[in-house]
């Protein structure tokens, strides 16, 4: 009984202790009580759950060592996500210490005592728990290690002006806040923040911090300079071995930018001393041979890559070995040895990583600067899917390859049909001997194929059977955290063009499932005999066995009839070949011209501008009585007017005039007003077709006639000569003009196939010559807003009328042009959008033509499963309030509807009719409050402690404090993490 009432007592004890260290008063217990428990209870765990991911991302994490490693690998965006679950557990921790042992209450003051600076500070403080400015400390550093600087930034900015009047706790704030601004490239606002702290009174205990953040600044900023005294402290600091090693290599690299080559060796040397994984100490030992063969030492450096591209430890890594060796080859200006070195990395990678794209990057450059295209393009466009679009450089990358994919079968056919007509020119048995020869190359090719093959075979087999077997079949693709969808990430889409093009090799891009322009005017000849020409066809088909054995010849690659069949010796051959090659000179001189060369400060220096001058002078001088003779001369003009050389320019329009005198090239430089056309020629031509698209809505033909020929005479290439026909056409048949509406129409699509209004003018086309009779006997665009079908009003008994009732399924639709909006990502982004944002409800997407638009103009997208008006619109406002969505939505019209008053538009109303409805009935209306989306169909009762507020200032862009709950949906939100130490 005793004892009993003793532990009886003790409770009781306990509990009064307890709630006299109320959070509510300040007093030297409670702030001892709720220090103690911040520290030993939940700081404790969340401390042991941020070691934990920190460990995990030291294992994990991937550097790519081609490039300047970042300080801390949260640089890295492929290691993000590794430890983020420990994170998230260690930010729950220290808003729970937060939320229940912060003290905000003054303390009481003897109001007798005087106060002191010392007691002035103690009472303006913010905080009273004298721990809790740790916990602030490690939930902003769990925030920067998840890679969510913003998320950070906040925290470590309410932080500082928490503990305004503390120096240490201000310091180390201030230091990760400016951290958080450099990983975001704030550039001047972490600038700011530095410029701000004092160096004289900062804290010694806040020394350490600040010395990365100096470090960690002036290496984003690229004053590498200024950072080397800094990361030399950083690396005193540092405890952590993985993490020393990595800064040692940043040391090296930094070293090597500024040219110290014995400093950077030296730093390598200490990374390898370091004991880190293979991989770090491999790209030491890499980097070790690059910077001393700069020297004297290039035989020596180079045989021993080899020896370590003999090894098989390194079987992974010989892309790197020989991408090594080939950077040593360049800095003496070896540049055949360099693209040998590269050649054979490239065909050793086994990985086919981020090494391998640098090595074919690289390999690129220099095919490109000895114009070499083709190989160039092949570099390049296996490069672009391996490279990740932040790499240094990708966007020259892809611009390249993008050119060189139009440019390479012009300069391929240049090259071929040449050797084609040599071989046709050369005496039979030299020709024989060339092709003979070629065929010997061929075979012994095929044969050293094979032994590597065999070798490899071999390779994979012993990986096997040891376990060790890596991934060869697909290429190591860098993921992308944008949340990009396959088919518009570039590096899916090259690997794919690689795979393609591997396969079935080069194909001529014709669209062969939208024939639109292909068949709406593919009107059958009357003197075509179908059951004619199907016979024609069936006639030989009883082959010889002398012409089947000729036809194996002509197509085995080692028989000289492969080669023979191909070489142009009739007339009428050599007339196709011609016709090859003039047509590949031209086009291959414009795209040197108008793509190729970006000189603009110095135009005459311009190699481009020398191959597009040497191809189009070659054109000229070798076909003289041509049709393209005329264009080249033309683009000559612009190429010597691009370069000064006047002289040569006024040349090129006497020999138009002589020759083509009435070409249209001609009469556009003839034209008077060319100099002023060539200057304000596309707002003048802008502004005459926007004069002509109101006549033609006005119904006045006479303007819209006078204007199309306004246009002929003054603009014959202009951008909107396609629409200045179209709209002619539409005019004429709005006149009963049939055929010349036909005719016109016909023009558009036969002579400008890529314009925008093709489609639709094959469309209409196609209509008149079924016989089909225009809308209203009249054909209106952008009309589709104010149409309705008069017959169905007619039709109608006049009951069915616009509804104004609230609680029916409504419809959020999103009307856009396909010519300005990509309907598949639209459709990408909004289910996106919506599983991201709306996780208790399901919304159906639909994408159909517009009702009412016949012409095919536009299209809706229609989101359904709203129960009511309220619903639909409060998704409406939430999804135009993210600035991202609204971005993307901007060319798009927006409606909200409900099903039954849709079923009326076109019909009895027109659009414009339910807007002026809308803007009456619905707008108006008050909506209701509550957040209607995010709730369940069955709602359960949630748990108290778990739903109680939380007071975690965690700052958001309007400096509102959000609740707990709101904060953690927020970090659930971010998919990243990183490391640092």
């Amino acid at each position: 009984m005793r004892k009993a009432i003793h532990i009886l007592l003790t409770g009781v004890a306990i509990v009064m202790t307890m709630v006299g260290c109320s959070t509510q008063k300040n007093t030297g217990n409670t702030r001892w009580w709720h220090s103690f428990n911040a520290r030993y209870n939940t700081f404790f765990n969340g401390s042991q759950a941020f070691i934990d991911g920190n460990l995990e991302k030291e294992k994990g994490n991937k550097d790519n060592y081609t490039e300047l490693i970042p300080l801390y690998a949260v640089g890295n965006k492929a290691s993000r996500d590794i430890g983020k679950g420990q994170y998230d557990l260690t930010i729950e921790k220290c808003s729970k210490a937060i939320k229940q042992h912060s003290i905000k209450v003054k303390p009481a003051w003897n109001g007798s005592k005087q106060k002191t600076a010392k007691d002035r500070e103690w009472l303006g403080r913010r905080e009273y728990n004298p721990f809790l400015w740790k916990v602030w400390l490690l939930m902003g550093k769990a925030q920067f290690q998840q890679g969510a600087f913003d998320e950070a930034a906040a925290t470590f900015s309410y932080m500082s002006r928490l503990y305004q009047t503390q120096p240490l706790q201000n310091g180390l704030a201030r230091a990760w806040l400016a951290k958080c601004y450099t990983e975001l490239g704030w550039m001047y606002d972490a600038e700011d923040v530095i410029r701000n702290m004092n160096r004289d009174s900062m804290d010694f205990r806040a020394v350490k911090d600040w010395d990365y953040t100096y470090a960690n600044y002036f290496i984003r900023h690229q004053e590498y300079q200024k950072a080397l005294p800094y990361l030399h402290k950083v690396i005193k600091h540092e405890r952590r071995r993985i993490q020393r090693a990595r800064e040692w290599f940043l040391m090296g690299q930094i070293q090597h930018l500024l040219g110290n080559r014995e400093q950077a060796y030296k730093a390598f040397e200490k990374v390898v001393g370091c004991h880190p994984p293979y991989e770090l100490e491999f790209n030491a030992r890499i980097a070790q041979t690059e910077v001393m063969a700069e020297g004297t030492n290039v035989h020596q450096m180079i045989s021993r890559l080899k020896r370590m591209a003999a090894s098989e430890n390194n079987t992974d890594n010989l892309d790197q070995i020989y991408y090594a060796i080939g950077n040593i080859y360049l800095t003496q200006r070896d540049t055949t040895q360099a693209i040998n070195a590269y050649e054979d990395g490239a065909l050793l990678s086994v990985k086919n990583g981020i090494e391998k794209g640098v090595l074919l990057l690289s390999l690129g450059d220099l095919y490109w600067d000895k114009e070499r295209f083709s190989d160039a393009q092949r570099c390049y466009g296996e490069a672009i899917g391996l490279l990740d679009k932040d790499h240094t450089g990708y966007e020259e990358l892809s611009y390249r390859s993008k050119v060189l994919d139009e440019l390479v079968p012009y300069t391929e056919a240049i090259q071929l049909q040449d050797s084609l007509l040599a071989l046709a020119d050369m005496p039979e048995a030299k020709r024989l001997e060339v092709i003979d020869r070629v065929i010997d190359n061929l075979r012994k090719k095929e044969e050293k194929e094979r032994k590597e093959q065999a070798m490899a075979e071999v390779e994979q087999q012993r990986q096997q059977e040891d376990g060790l077997l890596p991934n060869t079949m697909l290429p190591t693709t860098p993921t992308s955290g944008n949340g990009q969808w396959y088919f518009y990430n570039p590096v899916a889409v090259s690997q794919g063009k690689t795979t393609f093009l591997r396969q079935w090799g080069a194909r001529k891009n014709i669209d062969n499932w939208q024939r639109v322009n292909q068949t709406v005017v593919a009107v059958p000849s009357p003197s075509e005999d179908p059951e004619e020409a199907s016979s024609d066809s069936l006639e030989d088909t009883g082959l010889s066995d002398e012409i089947e054995e000729s036809s194996l010849n002509t197509s085995n690659p080692h028989q000289r009839d492969y080669y023979l069949a191909q070489i142009p010796f009739s007339e009428e051959q050599k007339k196709n070949s011609h016709n090859i090659l003039k047509d590949a000179l031209l086009h291959a001189g414009i795209i040197f011209k108008d793509k190729l060369d970006r000189s603009a400060s110095s135009p005459h220096l311009s190699r481009h501008l020398h191959l597009s001058e040497d191809m189009l002078t070659r054109l000229t001088e070798d076909y003289q009585d041509d049709k393209c003779i005329a264009e080249a001369w033309y683009h000559l003009y612009l190429l010597y007017a691009r370069q000064g050389r006047q002289q040569q320019a006024d040349n090129c329009i006497r020999r138009l005039q002589h020759d083509f005198p009435e070409n249209e090239w001609t009469l556009l430089l003839s034209d008077p007003n060319y100099a002023v056309n060539a200057k304000f020629g596309e707002h003048i031509e802008d502004s005459l077709y926007a004069a002509t698209y109101e006549a033609f809505k006005n119904n006045q033909s006479e303007i819209v006639r006078a204007n199309v020929q306004l246009s002929a005479d003054r603009f014959p290439l202009g951008d909107n000569r396609a629409k200045f026909i179209f709209i002619d056409g539409l005019s004429r048949l709005n006149e009963g003009d049939r055929d010349g509406c036909a005719s016109q129409l016909k023009f558009v699509v036969e002579r400008y196939p890529d314009s925008e209004v093709t489609s639709l003018s094959g469309m209409i086309l196609k209509g008149i010559q079924e016989g089909r009779t225009p809308y209203g006997n009249q054909f209106e665009m952008s009309d589709i807003w104010t149409r309705r079908s008069t017959d169905m009003a007619e039709d109608s008994t006049g009951t069915a009328t616009l509804s104004d009732e609230r609680n029916q399924h409504f419809l959020f639709i999103l009307i856009y042009q396909p010519d300005s909006v990509n309907a598949n990502q639209l459709l990408f982004e909004m289910a996106r959008y919506n599983f991201t944002n709306f996780l208790v409800r399901n919304f159906e997407i639909l994408q159909m033509p517009l009702a009412g638009d016949r012409a095919g103009a536009w299209q809706q997208m229609q989101i359904s499963g709203f129960l009511n008006y309220d619903e639909a619109l409060q998704y409406a406002q939430q999804l135009y309030a993210d600035n991202t969505m609204s971005t993307r939505l901007s060319p798009c019209r927006s409606l909200i509807i409900s099903e039954g008053n849709l079923s009326l538009i076109g019909t009895r109303y027109s659009y414009d009719d339910y807007m002026q409805f809308y803007e009456k009935t619905f707008l108006p209306m008050k909506i209701s409050e509550e957040k209607l989306l995010i709730l369940p169909k069955t709602i359960e009762q949630p748990d108290i402690e778990e739903t109680e507020p939380s007071p975690t200032p965690t700052r958001t862009d309007d400096g509102i404090q959000p609740d707990n709950n709101q904060r953690k949906q927020q970090v659930q939100d971010f998919d990243f993490g990183d490391d640092f130490w």
